[in-house]
């Protein structure tokens, strides 16, 4: 596993790479924090990235959440001091691992493992909410389409969906595609308010 180190202080950054080479990762990767942190994570293509901010201002929290935004990948971020607000924007930015006043080497090892764990958690259930989304999404459409033929043929709700459904056997495509097209021609000619 590859690991990307960002620390403002060179001391504390051997720190963590001491702690992660004692836990067996030896891929680690130190990054500038005054260069461009972002084109630098893409050169070094980290599987987790470790942040270590001492006193964290606000534009430095923000430039790291900011990035954590950008990237996909677990971050675990040690800060020496922090408040309510900074560990929510932390949270929400992303941050996987938030760990207040406790770098030591020992440590080091399992709060990555927590980043991973929580990241993948995380991925997840986004999977699972876009495929919800996009479900009922295009339950919608299908729904909207049913109600289309039903008006403009006079059938029941059954045999709109037999219609679309033989149109799709027929086609071999999605019942959803053949819906969305009902619905952009029904759209097309004027008739949906």
């Amino acid at each position: 596993m590859r690991i990307a180190i960002i620390d403002t202080s060179s001391t504390r950054a051997a720190i963590i790479s001491d702690g992660l080479r004692e836990a067996g990762l030896l891929d680690v990767v130190l990054i500038d924090p005054a260069g461009p942190l972002a084109a630098q994570i893409e050169a070094a293509r980290p599987e987790v990235v470790l942040i270590n901010l001492e006193n964290p201002s606000r534009d430095q929290l923000e430039d790291c959440f900011a990035m954590s935004r950008a990237l996909d990948r677990p971050i675990a971020m040690f800060v020496d001091q922090s408040d309510a607000e900074s560990t929510g924007a932390a949270i929400d930015a992303g941050v996987s691992a938030y760990v207040v006043d406790g770098l030591s080497k020992q440590r080091i090892k399992p709060v990555i493992d927590l980043a991973v764990r929580r990241f993948q958690a995380f991925s997840r259930l986004q999977r699972e909410l876009n495929e919800a989304k996009s479900a009922l999404a295009e339950r919608a459409t299908v729904d909207r389409a049913k109600a289309i033929l039903m008006k403009r043929r006079e059938i029941d709700e059954p045999a709109a969906y037999a219609l679309l459904r033989g149109q799709a056997m027929r086609t071999n495509r999605r019942i959803v595609e053949i819906a969305e097209a009902i619905v952009t021609a029904e759209a097309l000619m004027g008739d949906v308010p």
